[in-house]
């Protein structure tokens, strides 16, 4: 079996991966993730994950193992969220989303053996009307504090969404069908 690495520090995508039975290292990398100017969702994603990949590789060299990558982030009217920076600006983007829908788009890059695959996966989700009291107490429980968005649809979050189309794994930040769809087409078998 090719070994595989994960190049990120998020416990999500670990969970994701573990959730497979899969047994990988965790190679968490540290990249500038600010867009660039007028840069758009998908592109940013792209180029993010693919960063993170060349991070990793940085780190470890190219041993052949299968390096797994994943960026994502939330879209609003054309307006990218990344993780907010303190609690009013996690207010502010839950008053934004709330009682309409967004776009969470992930960005997953797979290399293996000097091939590399990148897909972008974009999931719509709508969030429920909230009134104030519900934002408040969800910033203080602390949970959207490092996640695109403001929020996290596998936890406290959930009460927060009425629905969404695509697929969900990729709201929680690494979409599980993609992963072993992408592997599979550079000759690695996940499942």
């Amino acid at each position: 079996m090719t070994t595989i690495v994960l190049a990120s520090g998020s416990p999500r995508r670990e969970e994701l991966l573990r959730a497979l039975g899969l047994r990988f290292e965790v190679l968490p990398v540290d990249i500038d993730e600010t867009p660039n100017e007028g840069e758009a969702a998908d592109p940013l994603v792209r180029r993010l994950s693919r960063c993170k990949v060349a991070a990793a590789l940085d780190l470890r060299g190219d041993d052949g193992s299968l390096v797994v990558a994943a960026d994502t982030v939330v879209v609003v009217d054309g307006a990218v969220l990344n993780k907010p920076a303190d609690p009013e600006e996690n207010r502010a983007f839950l008053r934004r989303l709330a009682g309409r829908a967004h776009h969470v788009l992930t960005g997953h890059t797979l290399l293996v053996g000097g091939r590399r695959e990148t897909v972008v996966v974009d999931t719509e989700v709508r969030m429920r009307a909230l009134d104030d009291g519900e934002i408040e107490r969800y910033v203080a429980s602390g949970e959207g504090s490092d996640k695109a968005g403001g929020y996290a649809i596998q936890g406290r979050g959930s009460a927060l969404i009425g629905g969404l189309v695509g697929c969900y794994f990729n709201v929680v930040g690494l979409s599980v069908p993609t992963l072993v769809e992408a592997a599979a087409r550079l000759g690695v078998r996940l499942v």
